[in-house]
This record gives structure tokens, C-alpha cells and sequence, in this order.
């Protein structure tokens, strides 16, 4: 028989519409901030909406995973446990974190997954996190689907959790500190100054200017929507969008994106299944280039190669549109495949490589007629949408239906009649009502199936599964709905639907009390934790120990030295950010890749506009560049 693999679409929320709108367009489970201490201090959310939308996302039996990561100070502990228990009890199913204090507080028997935080890359990292006590590892952005596929087959036992789409991190998460350095603002306590997207110029060690005023940090967005099925054969159990800061539109249409994709992948490769009832019909055609982006990349899928910096700006450039024409009078003439709408923004990069922009006020054929003060463009300027007036209109509206497959049986007793439910994940109600048995005039079963599948306004419909849809004469609704009488019995249409609101209602409350979640004890036990030999056994600043119970951790598992966290006691000289991504390479000098060579001496600096400097640091034996304050 064919082991099937649950697969797990996992998206952002923001707040409880984005949740309510990432449930009903497809997503499996969702993650979502806690009141205090997730990664992204803008994006916290009351215990009351979070209560409301695992009760949401429970009916579909989807997941509510709430990020308590960032790196938490000694006098955070005692709330942070508090708060642990609180959203234990509004039922969320598991908490995302990094600060392996948690694990000394006094828990409930709630699933921890290892934050991307923890900077999981290596299948020592993901077996140590495993044996200690977590239930799903989220990987490094960074990582090959190769790099993915050996930490799956050395840990086959463990959920992986790999990011999909959205905004990436030039430094490996929870390894970056210069936000902290310049802006007295830590990434890993949830705020983050976004360094990366500032402009620097890169400067040799004789002064000499390589690149001026440039986003040599910034990268694109991930996009992995047409390698999904290359992630779930290397062992991903867990597809995660990025974007607990996006907008709903954007969790709506992302969402929606990958969702589709996903089920086109399991009506093929039935050894994988999804994580959640229901089935999703849009009223939108989802793309993903609509939605907030710096362009798209796969960033390290499949090795070093593809471009994947931002450059020119790190804001969102949207759709290629098409090139600029002409420009005559207060109207500019394009050219190209795709049309624009009244109330479009659009945006370009200028002579000098700066993003500009107008909103349109009308359109006329391929003539724009831009809002304000007119534009200058040159001929031959790609143009970009990033904001489509027209399908934000439709986003705005709602945009798509959830539906879980029900079956009904209305058959007769002795003292009345029966009605069962029978919903897709095997859940079944039958109610019995004592009702008197009238012969009709006419033929009653149409009526009563119209009756009986009138459930608009439940999460059900009335269809087979998916899979016992196939070789059905009857329509999906007919087939799913069953009467057997023994004689032609009037009933009147408002008793039906009466006895069909109540075996609605019963079903729904079975559903919730059938729901599961997983339970998990937490026990101390020591693994030996897998330090790199050349830091001699010592857990240096990279290690994010903010508080005693987090050191208490690291000893258990026979680390003997353990520093303080970077936040807690700065370290003078020390790097701080750790990139895969490399500007010698970007610019064809890597020598073991390229074979390029340089015309600049080295060090290299980054100069900001404030004045500050960076010294970068080239490890080829890592392949990953650093960056030094000077």
C-alpha cells in the first residue's frame, strides 16, 4: 500500500482577517504573532483573535501555529510562560521559537517548532533540534533542494518547514546583527531596521569607488510556485510563505497561488495529500506577479547562479508592462502585450537607475494619461505595474469560497423520518424527528434533494470526495444526497430545511470535538549539542543567549562555555551579518567559481549615506561573505 505524505501549505497572517482570508483560500495552517515577543514587533495580535481563528481554522481542520521568537531578556521569562499557557488554552496547535529558554520554563503540552531563527542548515543541527524536543525544524532560506534532500534523508522522522515565497534575509536568519550595531534594534527581538535595503557604495582599500549608491543588499523575493514539486521530492512537509507584515490582498492572491499549484501536483503524485479539508473556488485568477515583489528568484534552490539581487531598489517594481513609446503632450504612448486600467500605478527606473512612479488617471487605448504633474521617461523605458487598480478591486471583495464535502440520508422510521450527515473526513450526525407520514400527489425526491443541499450558508456542500467524484453518472450534489422511503411522504420545505440546520449545527460540533491537536511533553534530556570544532566547544555570540535558562539549555547538552548574546554584551570586531549572498561573485570575481579576478584591491567596504563603513570579509572555504563594522 502507498505511504502517503501530509503535505502542509503554512501562510502569514498579520491580524485575524488575514487568517480568516489564508484559511478560505487554501491555506493548511497559518502562522501568526503573538501579543508580544514574535519576530516581527509591528504584527502582534490580542489572545482574543487568536482564539477566534483557531476556532476558524479548526472546522477546516487546518493548524494555528503563533511565533513566540525572538531572543527574550531574564525578566521577559515569567510572562512569556504566562503567555505560553494563555495561548495553550485558546487552542493554538503549536508555538515557533528560537530562545531554548523556553524550553526550561514550566510548559504546557504544547508542539515547539525550531525557528529559521535557530539557523537550522545541517542535518546535525535538525537531529540535534529533533532528539531535544521539537516537532518541525524550519530550514535556512539559504539551502539547495540537494542540501534539503540530505538533511531529510539523515532526519526522515522530522517535519521539514521550508520557505517557498516572499521577502528573504541577505544574512542567515537569526545571524544577523547590524541592525542591533547601528540602530540599537534586534532583529532577533523583532526589530528589525531593514539595513539591507539601505543604499551603500562599494569602495576597494585604496578608495577607489566600484559602485555608487547602489541596494547591494537588497535581494529579490523567492519565488519557488514552479519548483514545488522538486521541494516535496527533496522532503519539505511544510511549504511557508513569507509576509506577516503583507496586506490581505497579498495572503488572498499568494495564498490562492500555491494552493492551486499544490492540488495539480496531488491529482498527480497521489503519495502526497493535503493537510486540511475543503475544497477552494476563487472568483480571481490568482498571479503572483500582482502582488508586492522585488522580482523573483529561487535564490540558492539549485546552487549559485541565477541572479538574485535588487540593486536598483529595494521597493516592489510588479508586472512588466511593456516600454515607453512616446511621449507627447500630457499623454504617454506604450508598447505592449498587456493593457493597464484607469487608476493603475506605474513605475520605472530613471537614467540615473532610481525607481520613480505616477498613478494613471485614465487609459485610452496604449495611451496613458497619468494623475499630477507629468512624468519625463525616456523612449524605450520598460514600464512596470505595481499597483493593478482592477484586480485590488476584486481582491478587495470576497474572493473565495471554502467548502467541505457532505453527504445527506433522509430515510423514514417507524415514528418519522432520519437524517444522517456524513462529512468528507468521515464525521457523521443522525437525528431522528417524530413527524406524521402524509402520501404526497406528486413525486417528492427533487424536492427533497433541492431542500437538502440548500447549505449556503454552512462550510459544506453536498458532493462526493475528490476522489469518489471520478465515474459518477450524476452530478457530485445528487450523488451525495440519498432518500429512502418507503412510500411517496409529503414533507413540507420548511421542516426539511429546519432538520437539515440541525444536523448541520450537531455536525459542526462534532467536527470541533473530533479536532485533535498534537500533544507534546517537553523532558530534559541531554544530546549532545553539534558545535563546529573550530569554535573548541564554546557557543560564541552567535549563539543568541539572552537569559540564564536559555545557558542552562546549552549546558545540558554538554556545551562548556556559553556567551552572552550579541544584544546583551556587544562584541567588538565582530561580524555581523553572514551572507550567502556574495558581492565578489555578483561581480564576476568569485575565484572558485568564476575564475574572475578583480581589478580593485582588497578589502572591500560598503559606505552608507550616514557615513558608516563595512569591511567585507570573502570565506570561500564557507562560501558565504561577511560583514564587519569598521
Amino acid at each position: 500500500m502507498m505511504k502517503q505524505r501530509r503535505i502542509e501549505l503554512l501562510a502569514p497572517a498579520k491580524n485575524l482577517e488575514c487568517g480568516i482570508e489564508a484559511i478560505n483560500h487554501g491555506a493548511d495552517a497559518v502562522y501568526i504573532g503573538a501579543p508580544r515577543f514574535g519576530a516581527r514587533a509591528a504584527a502582534g495580535n490580542s489572545l482574543e483573535d487568536i482564539a477566534t481563528l483557531v476556532a476558524y481554522a479548526h472546522l477546516y481542520n487546518a493548524r494555528i501555529y503563533v511565533t513566540v521568537n525572538t531572543i527574550l531578556k531574564e525578566e521577559e521569562l515569567e510572562e512569556t510562560e504566562a503567555l505560553i499557557w494563555d495561548l495553550y488554552r485558546a487552542g493554538v496547535d503549536a508555538l515557533i521559537v528560537q530562545d531554548m529558554g523556553i524550553t526550561r520554563l514550566h510548559l504546557p503540552p504544547i508542539p515547539l517548532h525550531a525557528s529559521t531563527q535557530m539557523d537550522n542548515r545541517t542535518p546535525e543541527r535538525v537531529r540535534f533540534l529533533s532528539e531535544a524536543g521539537f516537532r518541525q525544524v524550519v530550514l535556512a532560506r539559504e539551502l539547495s533542494s540537494g542540501e534539503i534532500r540530505r538533511i531529510h534523508e539523515a532526519c526522515p522522522e522530522v517535519p521539514l518547514e521550508v520557505f517557498v515565497h516572499g521577502a528573504l534575509c541577505v544574512s542567515y536568519s537569526g545571524q544577523c546583527y547590524a541592525s542591533q550595531a547601528c540602530f540599537g534594534r534586534s532583529a532577533n527581538r523583532g526589530e528589525c531596521a531593514q539595513f539591507c535595503r539601505l543604499p551603500f557604495s562599494l569602495t576597494d582599500a585604496e578608495g577607489k569607488v566600484i559602485v555608487r549608491d547602489k541596494y547591494l543588499l537588497s535581494l529579490k523575493d523567492l519565488n519557488q510556485s514552479d519548483a514545488l514539486e522538486e521541494l516535496l521530492d527533496a522532503g519539505a512537509a511544510s511549504l511557508k510563505i513569507e509576509g506577516r507584515l503583507k496586506d490581505v490582498s497579498y495572503v488572498k492572491n499568494v495564498t490562492a497561488a500555491y494552493r492551486q499549484k499544490l492540488d495539480a501536483i496531488f491529482a498527480r503524485r497521489k503519495e502526497y495529500v493535503r493537510a486540511s479539508s475543503g475544497t477552494c473556488r476563487y472568483t480571481f485568477r490568482p498571479q503572483l506577479d500582482k502582488s508586492f515583489s522585488r522580482g523573483f528568484t529561487h535564490y540558492f534552490l539549485h546552487g549559485r547562479g541565477e541572479e538574485i539581487c535588487s540593486f536598483d531598489t529595494p521597493k516592489s517594481l510588479g508586472e512588466e508592462m511593456g516600454t515607453l513609446k512616446e511621449q507627447r503632450g500630457n499623454y504617454l504612448t506604450v508598447a505592449g502585450l498587456k493593457s493597464f486600467n484607469n487608476g493603475d500605478g506605474v513605475c520605472y527606473l530613471d537614467e540615473q537607475g532610481r525607481l520613480q512612479g505616477f498613478r494613471i488617471n485614465r487609459v485610452d487605448g496604449n495611451k496613458l494619461y497619468p494623475a499630477g504633474e507629468m512624468p519625463r521617461v525616456r523612449p524605450r523605458t520598460v514600464l512596470y505595474r505595481n499597483f493593478d487598480q482592477e484586480f485590488e478591486r476584486m481582491l478587495s471583495r470576497r474572493s473565495s469560497e471554502r467548502k467541505m464535502s457532505v453527504s445527506l440520508f433522509l430515510r423514514d422510521t417507524p415514528t418519522g423520518f432520519a437524517l444522517t450527515a456524513t462529512d468528507e473526513d468521515g464525521n457523521r450526525v443522525t437525528l431522528a424527528f417524530a413527524y406524521p407520514k402524509e402520501t404526497a400527489r406528486t413525486p417528492q425526491a427533487d424536492n427533497l434533494r433541492t431542500q437538502l443541499g440548500k447549505l449556503g450558508n454552512t462550510p459544506f456542500e453536498a458532493s462526493l470526495p475528490l476522489e469518489e467524484r471520478e465515474g459518477t453518472p450524476r452530478s457530485a450534489a445528487d450523488a451525495a444526497i440519498g432518500i429512502d422511503f418507503s412510500g411517496n411522504w409529503f414533507l413540507p420545505a420548511s421542516v426539511v430545511s429546519e432538520w437539515r440546520r440541525q444536523v448541520m449545527e450537531r455536525l459542526l460540533a462534532v467536527r470541533r470535538i473530533n479536532y485533535r491537536r498534537e500533544v507534546a511533553v517537553w523532558k530534559t534530556t541531554c544530546h549532545p549539542f553539534p558545535l563546529p570544532a573550530a569554535q573548541g566547544g564554546k557557543l560564541t555570540y552567535l549563539g543568541n543567549v539572552m537569559n540564564a535558562h536559555a545557558a542552562s539549555f546549552y549546558a545540558g547538552h554538554g556545551v562548556a562555555a556559553v556567551d552572552p548574546a550579541y544584544e546583551k554584551t556587544p562584541v567588538p570586531h565582530a561580524a555581523l551579518m553572514f551572507c550567502k549572498h556574495c558581492l565578489r561573485y555578483a561581480m564576476g570575481w568569485c575565484p572558485v567559481r568564476q575564475k574572475g579576478k578583480s581589478p580593485y584591491r582588497e578589502p572591500y567596504y560598503l559606505s552608507g549615506n550616514d557615513g558608516r563603513r563595512f569591511r567585507l570579509e570573502f570565506d570561500c572555504g564557507n562560501c558565504q561573505m561577511k560583514v564587519y563594522a569598521e
